[in-house]
């Protein structure tokens, strides 16, 4: 069977025994090395993604993906979400109104935004349904005055359903400061939990109630919220719909809103993964080392191959073939482990909790009570196409520096 030389002899030089056992020892912490980086990144690189999916799905599935208003009130905001749903990346469309304000309890006041919602649409395009921890959503009946606020709000102001408290937001008049504050007493009929920062700075009220807050007329309602589909592709989407219903509309998404956010946790991952990868390199450059030694102790077999007519090519290929192997046997170690950790993770930090008799994330203190991890594969083959990639360009030198040896320097005391 045909077997190039440089294969041949490489392969073999991986797996015999050598004279210098230090050298072996050298191989075998570069390949631990490399398979521990490769590990590391991937369970770090899929604890991100999870966490990143887990906030995804909580702050965006509470902040409208996209909303149309126009320069006016809405009359009909039913011909609004008609026309939006004919695009075929909208799920669904709800009237909804946003405003900001203060509350205030017992001489205690904290900033907040208020969302206007129907409490009989709202579960189709936010989890709000799925997040009450006291009271109903469908509490929220027009003209009653109530409102759902966050855990962390009812926690700081010490409040419980049917508990009063009072709302105060700026409002346009003549007056020579021309703003003066108005206000308004607020029943408590719900607290919600999303586990986000949104806990302690939304509040939801019956759309009607923020009509009346605003000043619009029966009715009337601020804007129309979406959901889409694809939440990534909010911008052209809610711009295409905007588009359709005429120049008066104008459309907003949670790039705007939230973007700052999601742009900080994809720039915090690639950064977190660049530092990640040197641990990968040190181990890969460590082949170096490694091939340099080998090829001080084969410096005798190496000058025997060029007067038996191996050519320099060949002898560079032998010490290539040999780092190549170590680097893929480290990467292909690390990848089976990292993917096997990172699909365990979760229930690992299980069982150290139960073990330990401690949270490693309460509750109290974070916003999750667990250890999210979403594998993906885009990441694994990168991770490994990298782990290689530098495996392959720490033999170079080495295999450069045995091809440079002369056969008669290498004999001459042999």
């Amino acid at each position: 069977m045909f077997r190039p030389l440089s294969i041949f002899i490489g392969a073999r030089y991986t797996r015999a025994k050598r004279r210098n056992h230090f050298i072996s020892f050298i191989s075998l912490t570069s390949m631990i090395g490399l398979a521990l980086g490769v590990l590391a990144m991937i369970v770090v690189l899929s604890v991100m993604n999870g966490f990143q999916q887990e906030m995804s799905s909580r702050i965006l599935g509470m902040v409208p993906h996209a909303s149309i208003a126009a320069s006016e009130p809405l009359d009909d905001w039913q011909a609004v979400a008609a026309k939006a749903k004919q695009n075929p990346e909208v799920l669904a469309a709800v009237p909804f109104a946003e405003l900001e304000g203060m509350l205030s309890y017992r001489g205690s006041m904290q900033p907040i935004q208020l969302q206007g919602v129907d409490p009989a649409l709202e579960p189709q395009v936010s989890i709000i349904g799925n997040s009450m921890i006291a009271g109903k959503l469908s509490d929220l009946q027009p003209g009653e005055s109530g409102v759902v606020i966050g855990a962390i709000t009812a926690r700081r102001f010490q409040l419980k359903v049917g508990d009063k408290l009072t709302l105060i937001v700026p409002e346009l008049s003549a007056v020579p400061g021309g703003i003066t504050p108005r206000m308004k007493r607020l029943n408590v009929v719900g607290v919600f939990k999303v586990g986000a920062e949104l806990d302690s700075s939304l509040a939801l009220i019956n759309v009607a109630d923020a009509a009346d807050i605003q000043r619009y007329e029966p009715g009337q309602v601020q804007s129309v919220r979406l959901k889409l589909k694809d939440l990534y592709q909010a911008p052209q989407v809610s711009a295409a719909v905007a588009a359709d219903l005429g120049a008066n509309y104008q459309a907003s998404d949670w790039t705007q809103t939230q973007g700052s956010l999601f742009s900080a946790m994809k720039m915090e991952k690639t950064m977190i993964g660049l530092l990640l990868l040197l641990i990968v390199a040190v181990a890969a450059f460590n082949i170096i080392a490694t091939l340099i030694m080998v090829v001080a102790d084969k410096g005798a077999d190496i000058a025997i191959l060029r007067t038996l007519g191996a050519t320099p090519r060949q002898i560079m290929g032998i010490f290539i073939v040999q780092g190549t192997v170590i680097g893929t046997i480290g990467t292909l170690i690390g990848c089976v482990l990292g993917v096997a950790a990172a699909l365990n993770v979760s229930q690992l930090v299980g069982w150290i909790e139960r073990v330990s008799g401690q949270h490693v994330f309460s509750s109290d203190v974070y916003f999750i009570n667990s250890l999210p991890s979403q594998l993906q594969v885009t990441d694994v083959v990168l991770i490994c196409v990298a782990a290689l990639g530098m495996s392959f360009l720490a033999t170079l030198y080495p295999s450069w520096r045995a091809s440079r040896i002369q056969p008669a320097e290498a004999l001459r005391y042999e």
